[in-house]
């Protein structure tokens, strides 16, 4: 085994380490009845309950079906490796099948059909985990990680629906919307366009905002759209935002993180600041002042 090899084995082991100990020393974490309680239970047309919630739910298909077809359409996308064009293909697949799984749970909102909607998310997120460790980390790695990732993804919403503990669910959640936006700063990008991946961070952040939010929001727009509904239509332009960014995205020739392009922006205009008040106190110590009085 070289040493590359030693320190993905390393750092996996570590990575599993914590999470066995933060199950030992953290308590269970259940899930919470009122989750199912929305604001916005109005029935407005077709016989659909919980319409706005359920029909909201609509963009994911169009988008996730977009994706899918992109990714295998005459090499649209120009995905470089297997491991890309399977991660994308199902991480394009969650996002259709989250239009199907979500729209279940909203017209019939309880434990047993929150699992349909939980189950295809944890497939998009885990896949792109794999994604950006193809991308960015390294692409062989990345590529075997698929599997696990996806299947350690499907277990905790299996944990949870047998165990009433979201804590694996969490990880699982919460992890890559931590990991993703940082990796995206601080480690050079294989391809260009990597401030996408910023911009689907941004609606997702501002998705689980409007989430939390739901009855706030539904009370100040006076009963118009509930905070719920404009999650699922801000959680669905993440895969709009990256589906761009494969669009245009090209071969990064030079690989430079954003956080080093900001440094040298930052530098620049500080520069730029720094030279326009050296030419103004210039022209002040300079200009000319007449003493002739006139006749």
């Amino acid at each position: 085994m070289d040493g590359s090899s030693r320190k993905k084995w390393v750092a996996w082991a570590v990575a599993a380490a914590i999470f066995v100990v933060l199950m030992i020393v953290t308590p269970a974490i259940p899930q919470n009845e009122d989750y199912h309680d929305f604001a916005d239970h109005r029935t407005l047309f077709l016989g659909i309950p919980n319409t706005l919630n359920v029909i909201s739910n609509i963009p994911f298909f169009f988008v996730g079906v977009a994706g899918l077809i992109l990714c295998h359409y005459k090499d649209y996308f120009r995905l470089s490796s297997q491991g890309e064009l399977w991660s994308w293909t199902l991480f394009f697949a969650g996002v259709t099948a989250v239009a199907f799984g979500s729209s279940y749970y909203h017209l019939y909102p309880n434990d047993a059909t929150l699992v349909w909607d939980r189950l295809p998310m944890t497939i998009a997120f885990t896949s792109i985990m794999a994604i950006f460790i193809i991308e960015r980390v390294d692409e062989r790695a990345g590529a075997k990680s698929l599997a696990p990732l996806v299947i350690a993804g499907a277990l905790s919403i299996l944990y949870w629906s047998y165990f009433d503990d979201l804590r694996p669910y969490a990880v699982v959640q919460f992890v890559p919307c931590i990991a993703i936006p940082v990796m995206a700063i601080v480690i050079p990008p294989m391809y260009t366009h990597s401030s996408y991946w910023l911009w689907a961070a941004g609606f997702y952040l501002l998705a689980k905002v409007e989430e939390a939010a739901d009855k706030p929001i539904y009370k100040w727009t006076h009963e118009i759209v509930s905070g719920h509904t404009l999650k699922h239509l801000c959680a669905a332009m993440v895969p709009v935002f990256l589906a761009l960014m494969l669009a245009k995205r090209a071969i990064e020739p030079e690989r430079v993180s954003l956080l080093q392009k900001w440094k040298v922006k930052l530098i620049t205009v500080r520069e730029s600041r720094s030279k326009d008040e050296n030419t103004i106190d210039v022209n002040c110590n300079y200009s000319v002042v007449s003493t002739t009085s006139e006749q």
